[in-house]
């Protein structure tokens, strides 16, 4: 049986998501579905798909699949949209609190469009031959580069995302090079999605943390990001080398488009 479902697209900095409020909490969709609707030949096209549901106690909930189907952790760029959308569907606070995957987050929206999330916490940073490892509500790993505009970051990137260290779950991995004393550059490969995106928002964060001055460590530090697909700033306090609070992702958040389509099954 076939059943027409209302969605919204969504990107942040070419970071693109199908959105559907969900809001009765009636809405299941199976793997096969979801990458379907994700498939930029056969379907709607995006990096992932979110269901905006109601959550008792919270302004709304969060519930993140990648383009492969799966349910996944924390996405910084689709919080942020899904933060835009509910304020498109009516929803409306000076400041959200929403719950998704790794927790509550807070979220705001500035007149100029600009979205601002705040991430979890980190409290460990893993250090590896060539790259630091930590978890910014996703797993990413952090490899400082030169010439970053002709990194393979497919093959790298699937490299260390399916080797032996990172096994079972795998990780996302991002390459970062310092453009100026406070902007940084970031590509990223994305687990789920299985190929480069044109930015990542948790993965954007892990970068920006990882440029942290710890002699400062008393003041809030901002980090500039560029990322193919747009600019993004990360502010955040560093405690030491393994701790950082306070961590919020600021960049653009817009509706594409709208409509409806026909899904198969549901």
């Amino acid at each position: 049986m076939n059943q027409e479902i209302k969605f919204y697209k969504y990107q942040g900095c070419g970071n693109d998501f199908i959105l559907i409020d969900d809001r009765q909490n009636s809405i299941t969709l199976t793997t096969g579905q979801i990458e379907k609707l994700c498939d930029r030949r056969f379907g709607i096209g995006a990096d992932g798909l979110m269901l905006l549901r109601s959550k008792e106690g919270y302004d709304f909930q969060m519930v993140y699949y990648n383009a492969d189907g799966n349910e996944s952790t924390m996405c910084g760029n689709g919080g942020r949209c899904i933060t835009r959308f509910a304020s498109d569907l009516g929803i409306t606070f000076p400041k959200y609190n929403f719950l998704a995957i790794d927790g509550p987050h807070d979220a705001t929206i500035e007149a100029n469009g600009i979205v601002n999330l705040k991430m979890i916490d980190v409290h460990q940073v893993a250090s590896f031959p060539g790259f630091k490892f930590l978890n910014t509500g996703s797993p990413h790993v952090v490899m400082p580069v030169t010439d970053i505009l002709n990194i393979d970051v497919y093959n790298k990137g699937k490299e260390i995302r399916y080797s032996d260290t990172f096994t079972p779950g795998g990780t996302n991995v991002n390459f970062t090079e310092v453009t100026d004393n406070n902007t940084i550059f970031v590509r990223t490969y994305e687990r789920g999605v299985e190929d480069e995106t044109l930015s990542c928002g948790t993965g954007v964060t892990a970068c920006a943390l990882m440029q942290a001055d710890l002699s400062n460590n008393a003041e809030p530090q901002t980090v500039n990001v560029k990322t193919r697909g747009g600019n993004l700033k990360v502010m955040f306090t560093a405690e030491n080398e393994q701790t950082f609070s306070n961590i919020w992702l600021c960049g653009p958040a817009e509706k594409v488009f709208e409509g409806n389509i026909q899904i198969q099954g549901l």
